[in-house]
């Protein structure tokens, strides 16, 4: 199975890359982020002549989260059943060829100490509650999307620059640690130990070519299906030319 994550930031935008990367890639589960568009907005008739099928959790103008499949996906959920977090679009889960793929758009959390970062906070410890109580964490189980959190320093450039952010700030890394502690694994991390490999530049000041990136983009999965995972990499080029997202897709191969 090859699995991609990628905050497209607007499909509507990126809709072209999207479809001449599916072509070039050829995966079969593609979890996108930060869609900007509602289901009745989604572009289904575009994937579906692509080979896809689509499982959309949208929301107009924020958010926005899908999953991409060459079957019809079954099993979808959406949300994590708590009405105070999910008015906004962040979360949906389908089955796939016998593995549980959850799709993840986790909040920002806009300044430390801020209401957004309340929130943030409060839904990645919802999240584990979800996890905990409602999915079959002995099974074959990914979680992915765009985590807003970087895990490690050695998944930033600039770790002094960034430490005390809402990407790096230890509250944030616990509340990620929270979920790790469920028995997931980060197998990107685990084919990358030295770090230094990045998802996500800031449009503003260069970031990209001055290479100030963060790997905030991620997978987390059970053991059994990490064990299977034989290449994990980042597709920098999708970070260049005209009208790219700020985020690069991550691509994951399990035999």
């Amino acid at each position: 199975m090859k699995l991609v994550t990628w905050n497209v930031n607007s499909i509507k935008v990126r809709l072209e890359r999207l479809i001449a990367f599916l072509e070039r890639e050829s995966p079969d589960v593609v979890c996108l982020q930060e869609l900007k568009c509602s289901n009745d907005e989604f572009p289904h008739d575009v994937i579906e002549q692509a080979g896809y099928r689509a499982a959309v959790h949208g929301q107009k103008t924020y958010n926005g989260v899908a999953i991409l499949t060459r079957d019809e996906p079954s099993a979808v959920r959406t949300g994590l059943g708590d009405e105070s977090l999910d008015a906004h679009a962040r979360l949906i889960g389908a089955e796939v060829g016998g593995t549980r793929v959850l799709c993840g758009y986790f909040p920002n959390g806009g300044e430390v100490g801020a209401e957004k970062w309340v929130f943030k906070l409060a839904w990645m410890a919802a999240l584990e509650r979800y996890l905990r109580e409602t999915e079959d964490l002995d099974a074959g189980l990914v979680l992915t999307g765009d985590f807003n959190v970087a895990p490690r320093d050695a998944d930033v450039a600039k770790p002094e620059k960034w430490a005390e952010s809402v990407l790096c700030h230890p509250d944030a890394r616990g509340a990620y640690e929270q979920l790790v502690a469920l028995g997931l694994r980060d197998v990107f991390a685990e084919h990358h130990p030295a770090g230094g490999v990045f998802t996500w530049w800031d449009y503003r000041r260069l970031a990209f070519p001055k290479g100030d990136g963060l790997r905030i983009d991620l997978a987390l999965v059970t053991p059994a299906l990490a064990e299977r995972c034989v290449e994990a990499r980042v597709d920098r080029d999708e970070r260049k030319g005209k009208q790219p997202s700020d985020h690069a897709p991550v691509v994951y191969v399990f035999s």
